[in-house]
């Protein structure tokens, strides 16, 4: 139990260490680490992870690695995940923080800030449509998605509420098909 244990710890830690910009912007990473490298979940299952992560309180890439932590290894598996996620980014914030406020003002600093934030743009971009490509199969998801898009960016609907929406009408859906069966 303590091989795969440390092997969750350094999995997590590593994709902590090598992914800037936040849940979405690791997902390329996870999914090549989890999946392809590990074997450990199924990419239906790391979208679903990320689903469930973006409804629950707290960070996605930290709920993710609690979830997959979680199915291989119970709680001790989502502690460890959930530390080897959040431990080099611990680190790397305190060491910036000591040192940025000397340094946020400089030139090339804001330089190198603004062209990281077209690369994070970029992977975010990258998830999204490999999410799209695996989550909009038919009509009825296209549909649902432009709904609840629309509701989300008007803001006409709570973000929760929406979600729970379109759980419910995906079960129906679900009901509805086996129905016709």
């Amino acid at each position: 139990m303590l091989k795969i244990l440390w092997n969750l710890f350094f999995t997590f830690a590593k994709v902590g260490l090598f992914t800037f910009g936040g849940g979405y912007a690791m997902f390329p990473i996870m999914k090549k680490e989890l999946i392809e490298n590990k074997g450990w979940i199924s990419e239906e299952e790391l979208l679903n992870y990320y689903a469930i992560g973006q409804c629950t309180p707290g960070i996605i890439a930290v709920n993710t690695a609690t979830f997959v932590g979680n199915k291989l290894k119970g709680f001790w598996g989502a502690l460890i995940s959930t530390i080897g996620i959040i431990f080099p980014s611990i680190v790397i914030i305190t060491i910036i923080a000591k040192f940025i406020k000397n340094y946020s003002d400089l030139w090339y600093v804001q330089s190198a800030f603004s062209g990281i934030r077209v690369v994070v743009v970029l992977l975010i971009l990258n998830t999204i449509i490999s999410m799209w490509e695996k989550s909009i199969k038919d009509w009825f998801g296209y549909i649902l998605f432009f709904v609840a898009f629309g509701l989300a960016y008007y803001n006409l609907v709570s973000s929760v509420l929406i979600v729970i929406i379109c759980g419910f009408v995906g079960v129906l859906r679900m009901v509805g098909k086996e129905g016709n069966k």
